[in-house]
């Protein structure tokens, strides 16, 4: 029993150190997923979580990146805050799949709601016309705390490979898997501004169609006809080969 006990408390010493060491890595704010296809129309989504236990956060500020443009933003409504979407000139025009690109949209600014101490929030975004040559871009985002704090996550990873202090929101870039679907996606998008489109799920019978449902009604009264005829014949058979006294 000693030797049982010795294993578990080791077991759950590991656990405990482990855990522990990955919660820093798991606070900062990053970008969910942390991947997608070059090209590709995709939606993310910034996770910010509260690293203080004193302070809520009540505003963030991302940046966009301006030597890869994006031509199509579009923000998804965060209930109780507010998404304010700067758009400004380039320094220096940038071509694209979809011609030149001299505006786009540099910043976004997440206020007046509210992290608690404890708790995380995503704010959503669709990203259209994402770069087809770059293999990352990076999201420097401004966390600000009810304290005044301000918390600035813009360090690029370190050379050697290491976690930097304040590590910046990256999303990665992959080459297209061979899917064409993405394809279609931008090829299908207006040249001047972000499209939305809503699919509604297939729908199997409406609930309200009085036609649909009597034929169920039927199909079902019919499977119990089926089913009770049966079990009178079992029973008939069974009293056939009773033995007689």
């Amino acid at each position: 029993m000693s030797v049982f006990r010795r294993a578990l408390t080791v077991t759950a010493t590991a656990t405990a150190l482990t855990l522990g060491f990955a919660l820093p890595a798991l606070a900062h704010v990053s970008i969910q997923p942390g991947s997608v296809e070059q090209g590709s129309f995709s939606k993310v989504a910034f996770r910010v979580p509260n690293e203080r236990d004193d302070a809520s956060t009540t505003k963030i500020e991302v940046t966009f990146p301006v030597d890869h443009p994006l031509p199509f933003v579009s923000v998804k409504p965060v209930p109780g805050w507010k998404a304010e979407v700067t758009e400004g000139k380039l320094p220096t025009p940038v071509q694209s799949q979809y011609g030149e690109i001299t505006e786009a949209v540099t910043k976004i600014t997440w206020s007046g709601g509210e992290v608690k101490p404890g708790e995380f929030q995503e704010f959503e975004v669709s990203l259209g016309g994402l770069p087809t040559t770059a293999d990352h871009l990076y999201f420097p985002t401004k966390q600000t705390y009810s304290s005044g704090e301000v918390v600035d996550w813009k360090d690029e990873p370190k050379a050697d490979g290491g976690e930097a202090e304040h590590p910046v929101p990256a999303l990665k870039l992959t080459p297209p898997t061979g899917d064409d679907h993405h394809g279609a996606a931008a090829s299908a998008a207006p040249s001047a501004a972000p499209a939305v489109t809503m699919t509604a799920a297939p729908v199997a019978a409406d609930a309200h169609d009085p036609g649909s449902t009597d034929g169920t009604a039927r199909l079902i009264g019919g499977a119990g006809v089926v089913v009770g005829l049966a079990g009178v014949g079992v029973a008939i058979a069974a009293l056939r080969r009773r033995p007689t006294a």
